[in-house]
């Protein structure tokens, strides 16, 4: 009888070492891998810039003073005081004429003629990390100077937070649906290649194999070309992510995809992943599949 180092060198020949079923496998795991790669780097990439506004945001404030031209100057000094009096606020200044114009250019050119505007004063406040009363401080500038508006962007903040939680959350859900469509691939395959091999089994089945042998077979067969397949992808993807323009604030986010510091970890854990999948998935379509060969 043969041993069961001979019924595993059977099995393997079971597996076909090429054909559709293996290139199927291999581009599913290397495709699915590449399209992982860039919803993760999508995924952390907006989370940090969203991040990175709600935290600058959350250390500033501006206060705007609408008044008549002739009372302007004065209700813009009344406030700075109010504001440098305040505790919490680490700096506050008047935005100049040309700090206003090229916060204005975007939307109007560089050429708006603003002392022929009623455009209010601006007043930018940086903020300690302990923060401000903004409650008690509006009530001071109302009392101080009563056009002045304290805006302290919580109505930019807000979104921004909920919007790095949503793409976060649906970065997961599509490494999820990656995940399942890579497992109903490699499922089909696997079943694919039983099927054709229906007959071999039976004759191994005779000479005494155990249905635990020829799965092995198939699962060690399957999950390999997993594994290599995505590292195959996992490698393009990195390399189209490392050939994107670096993080500038010009570009803004179109220039800040990628990975950062701890971040390059999860591309690594691609390929062992879909290596798992491959195995889970196969396991059970071929115990499945061969309760079904008679």
């Amino acid at each position: 009888m043969p041993n069961p180092t001979t019924w595993d060198n059977r099995a393997d020949r079971v597996v076909p070492p090429s054909g559709y079923t293996a290139r199927l496998t291999q581009f599913t795991a290397g495709a699915m891998a590449f399209l992982t790669v860039f919803a993760l780097a999508l995924s952390l990439a907006t989370g940090r810039l969203a991040d990175r506004w709600s935290s600058e945001l959350a250390r500033s404030a501006t206060v705007r003073i609408s008044a008549p031209v002739e009372q302007m100057g004065i209700q813009s000094d009344a406030a700075l005081k109010v504001l440098l009096a305040t505790p919490g606020v680490s700096s506050a200044r008047i935005l100049s004429k040309a700090e206003q114009q090229s916060l204005l250019a975007p939307w109007f050119g560089p050429d708006l003629p603003l002392d022929a505007l009623p455009i209010p004063a601006l007043i930018e406040v940086v903020e300690t990390s302990d923060g401000v009363d903004t409650a008690g401080l509006r009530l001071r500038l109302q009392a101080e100077a009563p056009g002045a508006v304290l805006d302290d962007h919580t109505r930019w903040r807000q979104p921004l937070v909920k919007a790095a939680d949503r793409l976060r959350f649906l970065g997961v859900v599509a490494i999820v649906l990656i995940a399942a469509a890579t497992a109903s691939m490699i499922t089909l395959a696997a079943n694919s290649a039983l099927a054709a091999n229906g007959q071999v089994i039976q004759v191994l089945r005779l000479v005494g194999a155990l249905d635990t042998f020829i799965a092995r077979a198939f699962v060690r067969r399957f999950t390999l070309r997993a594994f290599w397949g995505a590292l195959v992808g996992t490698i393009l993807g990195v390399t189209a992510i490392l050939a994107l323009p670096g993080a500038s604030t010009e570009g803004g986010f179109l220039t800040g995809l990628g990975f950062q510091g701890l971040h390059w970890l999860w591309p690594v854990l691609i390929p062992p992943l879909a290596g798992i999948v491959a195995f889970v998935a196969t396991r059970v379509a071929a115990f499945k599949a061969l309760k079904g060969i008679t």
